[in-house]
């Protein structure tokens, strides 16, 4: 058998699984162990290495070369992961907490086809949020424009030797620097600095 290639993980047997954890297993033709999941790559790797040790494997296929007994292999490696009544009880209220999850998408399927109208009426009521939200936006982004050109025009005023009509220490002196750009997210309210140019 041709050595296994390093994954992404780095290690030999050792795969980064969806959830953050890695999983660390010994493939061969007519063998696919197990070894469970860690919380590191490097611990995955260890267990991986002890499980080689164990079987025979020559050390080319082990990931760490500083290694050269059985036991100095076993030392490194994490302790085997035991299963606690907390883990346990952890699990069914996981389990619980997806049977109901399952459930109220059910019951929610079930009204949608019961009660058509109610579901028309939500559409229409978010659809109606949106373009009220838009119009907002958009108001407020022509005031900002307005404001600005206001104080451009009063900057242009004062630097070819004119007189402003605002004071020296009015605040609309500031709306100089506020932000005209249609760039806007959902959430912009016209206080985000990030958004200014």
């Amino acid at each position: 058998m041709s050595p296994r290639r390093r994954g992404a993980s780095g290690y030999r047997g050792v795969r980064l699984r969806p959830n953050g954890g890695y999983y660390s297993e010994i493939r061969s033709v007519d063998l696919r162990l197990s070894l469970g999941t860690y919380e590191t790559a490097h611990e995955a790797a260890r267990a991986f290495d002890a499980a080689a040790w164990r079987l025979g494997r020559p050390r080319r296929q082990m990931n760490f070369q500083d290694v050269y007994t059985l036991q100095q292999a076993l030392d490194v490696a994490p302790p085997p992961r035991l299963n606690s009544a907390q883990d346990r009880a952890e699990h069914t209220a996981r389990q619980r907490r997806l049977l109901v999850a399952q459930e109220d998408q059910r019951v929610m399927a079930e009204w949608r086809r019961r009660h058509p109208e109610d579901v028309a009426y939500e559409q229409d009521y978010w659809a109606r949020r949106r373009e009220e939200d838009t119009r907002r936006r958009r108001e407020e982004r022509l005031d900002r424009r307005r404001r600005k050109a206001l104080a451009s025009a009063q900057a242009d005023l004062v630097a070819a030797g004119g007189m402003s009509f605002f004071t020296e220490n009015d605040d609309r002196w500031l709306d100089i620097w506020l932000s005209t750009s249609d760039n806007t997210n959902d959430d912009d309210d016209g206080d985000n600095w990030s958004d200014w140019e």
